[in-house]
């Protein structure tokens, strides 16, 4: 990855952006066939996005929202998925109902499938994968039942995507988004849009669509790409998609199988490990659970103990009450230490982690 975006800088550097872009098209071209491939889809239907929010907000933008409408979503998903459902109350009167979940944890799906008949809901939307818990939530069951109504489903698969293999038609989803870092392992700044044949036939277009998505066919008229490149804009950080066309393909040549037997064991482990210290408590919930491990731990503030991690070399991110309002509010925890072991950790790593959180707990 790192090799592919520095060759591409400096190729610019040395012939100029526009002729690096023009010589490297072929490759450019491989990003959508990489993500394709990684989500069982086709390239006509990838866009590239700076990133999975913004992949996201694209994707709302498209769908025509008025007064009444119901948007039907789950008490996990996202905090900026959480807001900019908020965002569409407050600007168009739209009414959001969040599905009850299941006592282990994570959406309840045929309490969600009863909604749909009731509310007829405009849009319904899951995440696979919650930043604040290890939960997988069921995305395909819930797609099978946006199937038999016909109604129109957005995924939000950032933490699934290189983590888990992702199937866009057997999950059913309209739209589905994903950052290309976390478990990808791509750069910074990257994401993309998966959009269906039936949701470009069917007309949607971002709000701000530029000439890169659409042709501007008379001086009042313009006509949308008839591609999921009507959701891109016309500049384009190509080294960076070099990047993730690089860390899909990486992924791949490892394979997504294996990643998903390896992660999730290594997490349980490193479950295992913190929950046997006493003065902690791991925090991830449901019938599930994927390679996102949080606790919470007594005697210690947010940020002091993050910085104790740090100075041990233990990479990990803070979640706090504003990121998941209703997860932690059923948990009654402020915060919490997020840590994400992946298939090239080591059980030995696992221990030593679970040791050093053993040493700041005494």
């Amino acid at each position: 990855m790192l090799a592919a975006m520095l060759d591409h800088l400096k190729l610019e550097a040395e012939i100029g952006g526009y002729e690096a872009a023009a010589a490297r098209s072929d490759q450019v071209a491989g990003f959508y066939r990489e993500i394709a491939a990684l989500i069982n889809a086709r390239p006509r239907n990838i866009a590239f996005a700076a990133s999975a929010t913004h992949a996201y907000s694209t994707a709302l933008s498209s769908i025509r929202f008025e007064p009444g409408d119901v948007v039907l979503t789950t008490r996990n998903d996202f905090i900026s998925n959480q807001i900019a459902f908020l965002s569409l109350r407050k600007r168009f009167g739209v009414e959001i109902v969040h599905a009850p979940d299941i006592r282990e944890g994570g959406v309840d799906v045929e309490a969600m499938a009863a909604l749909m008949r009731t509310k007829k809901p405009k849009l319904v939307a899951a995440t696979h994968i919650p930043t604040n818990s290890g939960l997988v939530q069921p995305i395909a069951e819930i797609g099978r039942h946006c199937r038999e109504l016909g109604l129109l489903y957005l995924v939000d698969a950032c933490q699934s995507i290189g983590q888990y293999p992702v199937d866009v038609e057997e999950i059913g989803a309209d739209l589905l988004t994903s950052t290309c870092r976390k478990f990808l392992r791509g750069p910074r700044g990257s994401g993309f849009l998966f959009v269906s044949d039936r949701f470009l036939e069917a007309g949607h277009e971002p709000l701000f669509i530029d000439m890169h998505g659409a042709r501007w066919s008379a001086p009042g008229a313009y006509e949308p790409a008839k591609s999921a490149s009507r959701f891109e804009e016309w500049e384009f950080p190509y080294a960076t998609v070099l990047g993730c066309a690089a860390a899909a393909r990486y992924a791949r040549e490892v394979g997504l199988e294996a990643i998903s037997r390896r992660t999730p064991a290594l997490a349980a482990r490193l479950r295992d490990g913190l929950g046997a210290i006493a003065g902690v408590e791991v925090l991830d919930r449901g019938p599930e659970l994927g390679a996102l491990v949080t606790f919470s731990i007594k005697g210690w503030e947010a940020v002091p103990f993050k910085e104790a991690m740090d100075a041990r070399r233990i990479n990990s991110a803070l979640s706090y009450r504003e990121f998941a309002q209703f997860d932690f509010g059923d948990k009654d925890v402020d915060w919490c230490l997020r840590l994400s072991p992946h298939y090239y950790n080591t059980e030995r790593e696992v221990d030593d982690v679970a040791a050093a959180v053993a040493e700041l707990a005494a």
